[in-house]
């Protein structure tokens, strides 16, 4: 039997690290059951595979580690490996391939780094990106919360490189859009 099974408490994990998991899924898929259930086969995964664990990583680094594939899993999962060019949505911001005035990426100004301010902001942040196409959150999910490489992110869910850069710079006009509209508009 692995040696290391003695520093582990399975009947603590909920105890010790079951908010703390639940969090960290929750600002990455943004649906409260589907967070639940990634946790809840995380730590059934973390049971079942538990006699394979080497003592190279903490506990709770291990269980974020299974967790983060759980993730990737869902992300991986959900995608259709498919893009749908929407010509009104791109007409927003191009026209003749050149950015129109509009869509110009407007002064933010600056603004204090308050507590307040900040966890306003990620509140709206978070609401902006729940307004993502499924496909377009994974890829930024996976981009900015999870520092994952374009090529990582491309085999994981099954896109392109070119459908890649479509979805990111998608994803960050519509998130800058938003803020615009629900954060910087009303500072």
């Amino acid at each position: 039997m692995n040696n290391h099974l003695a520093l582990f408490n399975p009947d603590k994990w909920v105890d010790n690290y079951a908010d703390a998991l639940y969090a960290y899924t929750m600002a990455r898929v943004n649906d409260m059951q589907l967070a639940e259930d990634i946790v809840q086969n995380t730590f059934l995964s973390a049971w079942k595979g538990r006699e394979t664990y080497k003592g190279q990583a903490s506990e709770k680094n291990w269980l974020y580690a299974i967790l983060k594939n759980k993730i990737v899993d869902h992300f991986r999962k959900e995608s259709t490996g498919s893009l749908t060019l929407d010509a009104g949505e791109e007409g927003q911001y191009f026209e003749d391939g050149h950015r129109t005035e509009a869509a110009a990426p407007k002064e933010w100004g600056q603004y204090t780094e308050q507590p307040v301010e900040k966890k306003e902001f990620y509140s709206v942040l978070e609401k902006c990106k729940q307004k993502l196409k499924d496909i377009q959150q994974a890829v930024f999910v996976m981009k900015y919360m999870e520092d994952a490489e374009a090529e990582d992110i491309c085999k994981v869910l099954n896109i392109t490189s070119s459908n890649y850069w479509v979805l990111i710079h998608r994803a960050k006009l519509q998130l800058r859009k938003c803020l615009e509209k629900n954060w910087i508009g009303i500072q």
